[in-house]
């Protein structure tokens, strides 16, 4: 019998793609049988970058790998940067300032997916609903902050503004907006007979191969797995909280990690992150909000500080971390490293794709809303032949282990 199949690129710029990658498609007819993604063209080199410059130069550095969900790095480096330093007492009133902003932007991130979700559906009238909505949000951070996007809130030892009490009410008349609008947007996206046919049993992920790619945040969630940082190790004024995974099948719904399951999660951490932001701000106690705030004691206490540190932020997305290094008497960083969410989630994009009709590739892709400027590195090519050279699991144990030796000396 005749070999039926055919390969079929996409990327790494397409109408489809917000950001570029690569996709190579073994196609049999409409149906796709297999999938190599390519990653490596949207190197920027900030953690090259950031190991050379002091730490609240890098702060705003890191906020800018993403513009999308830029607090999420920003606070995972802060509380990175405060673990090695171990010389901060972080004020209460700056943790839930903290869990605020955090939670506006979870807001802000998952209102954006919907839209594009639906423009990739071909519902762009929901489109601009979602995204009409979602102006709200951006409102609130710019009260807040003074910007839309990169909002400059986060700084070792707390957090760069207060939340005055004459902002409170404004905040406040946000949050009851949504809530009267929550149940129109869910009953739009989870209710119509179009979006149900388009996403209902599409691109699936079961919950053991979720464990086994090590899935997190919506995408991992969506399959049955009980994973949020939050939840799992709370940090700031997160531990104050009841926070529960949003599992599918809590609320009624299946856990098929299919697109319609990711829908629903984001829909409902949409309704939790309101109730935790009006939690914030009905008990968010007085007091100061930075544990420092001359700029150059600051900047000393981090130059004598000796020590590494990890921080975790359940980003938008899922779990984001940062790992810094701090060397006494070094004004720069001495290490520096990143994981984003999309590292663990592009993992199940295989599994989710292979199987599904060619003109589902877009929203199967979306589902797990890649951010690739945040997780994207470089493709290695050999200078001799310009032929690119493929890393195995056992060439990065190699390198990583001759990067830290190299480190440690």
């Amino acid at each position: 019998m005749a070999d039926t199949t055919y390969t079929f690129p996409i990327g790494p710029v397409h109408p489809a793609l917000k950001e570029p990658t690569m996709f190579k498609f073994v196609m049999d007819g409409e149906v796709v049988v297999d999938v190599d993604v390519q990653p490596g063209i949207n190197h920027r080199g900030i953690e090259f970058i950031g190991m050379r410059r002091n730490v609240l130069q890098t702060l705003h550095l890191a906020e800018r790998i993403c513009g999308i969900c830029s607090i999420v790095h920003q606070y995972a480096f802060t509380l990175a940067t405060e673990r090695a330093a171990q010389v901060f007492e972080v004020p209460e009133r700056a943790q839930y300032i903290r869990i605020i902003m955090a939670e506006l932007e979870r807001l802000h991130s998952h209102l954006l997916w919907a839209g594009v979700a639906a423009h990739e559906l071909g519902f762009d009238t929901l489109l601009h609903l979602s995204w009409k909505i979602r102006e709200d949000v951006q409102d609130v951070l710019e009260i807040i902050s003074g910007n839309r996007v990169n909002y400059a809130m986060y700084y070792p030892g707390g957090v760069r503004r207060d939340i005055p009490p004459e902002k409170i009410p404004r905040i406040k008349k946000v949050l009851d907006h949504y809530k009267e609008n929550f149940q129109m947007l869910a009953d739009t996206f989870l209710g119509d007979p179009v979006i149900k046919h388009r996403t209902v049993g599409v691109g699936t992920l079961s919950k053991k191969d979720a464990i086994a790619t090590s899935t997190v945040g919506p995408t991992t969630r969506a399959s049955g797995v009980m994973k949020d940082v939050r939840f799992d190790q709370p940090y700031d004024a997160y531990a104050d909280i009841d926070i529960k995974p949003v599992i599918p099948s809590n609320y009624g719904f299946e856990d098929a990690g299919d697109v319609y399951a990711n829908i629903v999660v984001r829909l409902i951490e949409v309704a939790q992150s309101i109730e935790i932001i009006e939690y914030a701000l009905d008990n968010m106690p007085s007091g100061p909000y930075r544990a420092e705030m001359n700029v150059n004691k600051v900047l000393m206490m981090l130059r004598k500080a000796d020590g590494e540190g990890f921080g975790i932020h359940e980003a938008p997305r899922g779990e984001m971390c940062h790992y810094v290094r701090l060397k006494e008497n070094q004004d720069n960083l001495d290490a520096w490293k990143v994981r984003a969410s999309t590292y663990n989630n592009i993992l199940a994009w295989q599994k989710k794709l292979i199987g599904q009709q060619i003109a589902d590739v877009s929203i199967v892709a979306a589902s797990i809303d890649p951010c690739i400027g945040c997780m994207d590195r470089v493709a290695v090519v050999d200078s001799r032949t310009g032929k690119e050279k493929i890393m195995t699991d056992v060439d990065f144990h190699r390198l990583s282990v001759e990067k830290t030796k190299r480190l440690r000396k």
